[in-house]
């Protein structure tokens, strides 16, 4: 030891000098180093001086030297001889070095150790290549995945000197990983791996340039090692190391498949739990959850339509935010689509699939992968994946993306069962309405109507028609419609033997289904198709207890389309339902016609037998009364020509005169009203029987008396009216009468005589108007009630014989009155009645 004492700048200055590397450290710490230490580190000096001595040496001996240093610092013997350590370097190469150490007195009391070191340089070239290789070898063990050993092992390979490439067989040939061409002389790692043994290359020289090593592992994969010490004496250490690395690769698979199956395991479970919620989720929500799972740009679900089955996209998440909102997604989505359902497990993009979505895309998508969708056995849609170029799937993907597909169809199912469920139920709730409305409805235009509108809610179609057979024609005839077509289609009436659908299903007593009117060729009503704009028809019987009832035809504007058996079976239910609710809307229509009938008969019954019970006292009234009656005129006949009266004698005279007589007025009223009796009817010019009647109108009335003006218009080409004219007669002058009386300042009678069409048939209508007073409302319903009158000398029989001349007649009248503005009595007599003889 140097009995000099040394400062530790003194220090730097004392190993300075050296060539070798030398460092001094001071209390565990390298206090100062020369430039040969730093180049033996690869190390800066701020990096190196003030940090601990045991920074710097191997981590496998770190511990034992640190126990070392500490015997030596508390005074235990150092080594005289020279001792060999392994010196790691910032390259992460180590180098062998024979270290020396003394110890140095320092000023301050303290002891330094100078550490001279000397690198070994004398080691074989093969020796320290086997050594990296067993290095590299170490380090696989610490590489978690394939292509970390793939790292690991190249670079260990040049670290050692070596140049290397790694190649992988395909199935047809050997490819080179790094994407560059394959070796001219490749064949001899087709050999290499073929043999299981190496093959060494380099046939242009004396000595081996190269060598194959096939590797073996999961995928078929051989080393082409390139560098001066490649010789068959070495070829054991190679093949060792390529098995090393198999092996490693072999381990990082089973760890990989391992913890991806634990990954996969957990994914299809929160998929599964995802799915079965209370409320199914959409399908869109389905593929976000399967494009996080998968990292991919985009997630495409195809699902079969139609009897062809032809692939629909449904679906889709990502396709938009690639193309834009305008670009076409159903092209990019159906690059797959096509091939994948003849693929059983699913499928990987080809070249030509990848260049196509490169072309879509604009470079953005470049790899998919898909799998069919399958229930019971049939092919029912495919569900693909994409993503960028450099990001491929692989088979593990495709199978992860199967068992996800299952969840699909599972979730589809449940959709599609939630959807039918509730159509049910929507369903089942209209057939109860229906049921409901119709059973509440006894009238059967009410109830076509709301069933019409019904139908077109419940089929979702465009319009619904409803159609009544008419037995006695053998027609059918227009009823009703959903609301666009009600009033015209009523006038609609079809003979049951015409080519029509509608007269199909009804001849049948079956469905009749027209999916396309314009391929179909016929077998519809070409005017109502073309009127309607109707592109699909549907027509189904309505019958009951095996009667025809009618038809219903519902039809579709929008497109062409196909009434799937399901539906059908739900309009025959419910035109059952229909056809139930007419036949007892029509028996008690029926019913309530007897009972009406029933009802007029038992009136007319109590009228007649009123009638023949005032017809017998009228007759002894009349009897009794005229007999006196005539005693009165005789006896006032008689005086007038005996007395030659005159002043209140001739007045009390005439007084007598007229009471008489209008008692005797009255006798007759009374019996023309109660006297039975049955017109004869003759074919009457109207407007002489007009004539005639407004003329003694005038004169019983006393319109020359007064300034009323009486003005009579009858429509040109008026046919002979059947009727009795002398009773005819009578009804319009008591009428024409009553309408000059109630002008006692004068006015206009108005009378308007034309033809109608009322209660299904032509008539003869005549309107006597006036500008009379007008009757009070509350006495409107009374003015044709035998005895009742507003008149101070009136019989209230005049309108009660009208009344009953018109109905005799099989006519009507009707009055309309506005009290200060006049009063209209309208008659009603039939055109078409038949004549009849005395």
């Amino acid at each position: 030891m140097s009995t000099s004492h040394y400062s530790e700048a003194s220090l730097r200055a004392l190993i300075e000098p050296f060539g070798n590397p030398v460092l001094a450290v001071v209390d565990g710490r390298v206090s100062a180093a020369n430039d040969a230490y730093l180049a033996l580190l690869g190390l800066p000096r701020e990096r190196v001086e003030g940090r601990s001595v045991m920074d710097f040496v191997q981590p496998e001996e770190r511990s034992r030297l640190i126990e070392r240093y500490r015997l030596v610092e508390s005074g235990g013997a150092m080594e005289a001889r020279t001792q060999v350590y392994q010196v790691p370097s910032a390259d992460g190469a180590t180098r062998e070095v024979a270290l020396y150490a003394s110890r140095i007195p320092l000023e301050d009391g303290r002891s330094a150790l100078l550490l001279n070191l000397l690198p070994l340089t004398d080691k074989p070239p093969e020796l320290s290549m086997a050594e990296r290789l067993v290095e590299t070898s170490a380090s696989l063990v610490s590489a978690h995945s394939e292509d970390a050993v793939r790292r690991v092992a190249l670079k260990g390979l040049e670290a050692a000197g070596f140049r290397v490439r790694l190649l992988r067989w395909d199935g047809l040939r050997l490819n080179a990983l790094d994407g560059g061409a394959p070796p001219p002389d490749v064949a001899l790692g087709l050999e290499a791996l073929s043999d299981g043994r190496p093959v060494f290359g380099g046939a242009e020289r004396a000595s081996p340039t190269h060598v194959y090593l096939p590797v073996g592992g999961p995928q078929v994969e051989v080393l082409r090692v390139e560098g001066p010490w490649v010789a068959p004496r070495h070829g054991s250490v190679l093949t060792l190391f390529a098995k090393v690395v198999g092996a490693a690769l072999t381990d990082a698979r089973v760890q990989s498949d391992s913890t991806r199956s634990r990954w996969e395991v957990g994914a299809v479970a929160e998929m599964a739990r995802f799915v079965a919620r209370p409320i199914p989720p959409t399908p869109e929500d389905f593929l976000s959850r399967v494009s996080e799972l998968l990292l991919s740009e985009a997630a495409v679900l195809h699902l079969t339509r139609g009897t062809q089955g032809a692939l629909v996209l449904s679906a889709h998440v990502g396709l938009t935010e690639v193309v834009g909102p305008g670009g076409d997604v159903a092209r990019l989505g159906g690059v797959m689509g096509g091939s994948v359902p003849d693929a059983l497990d699913g499928d990987l993009t080809s070249d030509a699939q990848a260049q196509a979505l490169r072309e879509a895309s604009q470079g953005t998508l470049g790899s998919g992968a898909a799998v069919r969708l399958a229930r019971g056995g049939e092919v029912c849609g495919v569900l693909q994946v994409l993503r960028a170029p450099d990001r491929p799937f692989d088979a593990r993907d495709v199978r992860l993306l199967g068992t996800l597909s299952e969840l699909l169809v599972t979730l589809l199912e449940q959709r599609r069962l939630r959807s039918e469920s509730a159509r049910q139920l929507t369903e089942t709730r209209l057939l109860l309405d229906l049921a409901r409305t119709t059973s509440g409805v006894l009238e059967t235009s009410s109830i076509l109507d709301v069933a019409s509108d019904f139908l077109v809610h419940l089929l979702d179609v465009s319009n619904c028609y409803i159609m009544l057979y008419d037995e006695s024609a053998k027609v059918l005839r227009g009823a009703a419609a959903s609301a666009a077509h009600r009033d015209f289609f009523r006038t609609v009436v079809l003979s049951l033997s015409s080519d029509s659908v509608a007269a199909r299903a009804a001849r049948e007593r079956t469905p009749v289904v027209i999916e396309d009117v314009e391929a179909s060729g016929g077998g519809f009503n070409p005017q109502l198709v073309q009127r309607f704009g109707e592109k699909a028809l549907l027509a189904l019987p309505l019958t009951s207890r095996e009667e025809l009832i009618g038809v219903v035809l519902v039809d579709d504007t929008r497109r062409a389309r196909t009434f799937s058996p399901e539906l059908v079976e739900l309009a025959e239910a419910t035109c059952g339902q229909l056809s139930l609710s007419i036949a007892n809307a029509r028996l008690y229509e029926s019913l309530w016609a007897s009972y009406a009938e029933l009802a007029a008969t038992r009136a007319e019954m109590v009228k007649r037998e009123r009638l023949a019970a005032l017809g017998e006292l009228s007759a002894i009234v009349a009897h009794e009364v005229r007999n006196p009656l005539g005693v009165i005129f005789n006896a006032v006949a008689s005086l007038r020509r005996l007395l030659e009266p005159s002043g209140d004698a001739a007045m009390l005279l005439d007084i007598l005169g007229e009471e008489s007589d209008r008692l005797n007025r009255m006798v007759g009223d009374l019996l023309d009203y109660t006297r039975p009796r049955d017109p004869v009817l003759q074919h009457e010019d109207l407007s002489r029987v007009l004539q005639d009647s407004l003329e003694a109108a005038r004169a019983q009335g006393g319109a020359p008396d007064r300034p009323v003006r009486i003005d009579a218009e009858v429509e040109q080409g008026l046919p002979p009216v059947p009727m009795d004219r002398r009773l005819i007669r009578q009804a319009l002058v008591n009428v024409a009468v009553n309408a000059i009386q109630s002008m006692p300042q004068g006015g206009l009678v108005q009378v308007r005589a034309r033809r109608e069409a009322h209660a299904g048939r032509e008539q003869l209508r005549i309107d006597v108007a006036d500008q009379g007073p007008g009757i009070p409302a509350e006495l409107l319903h009374r003015v044709f009630e035998p005895f009742f009158t507003t008149k101070a000398q009136g019989t209230g029989l005049g309108l009660a014989v009208v009344k009953r001349i018109l109905e005799e007649h099989r006519g009507e009248i009707a009055v309309d009155s506005t009290p200060g503005r006049g009063t209209t009595f309208t008659f009603r007599l039939p055109l078409s009645q038949p004549p009849s003889f005395p």
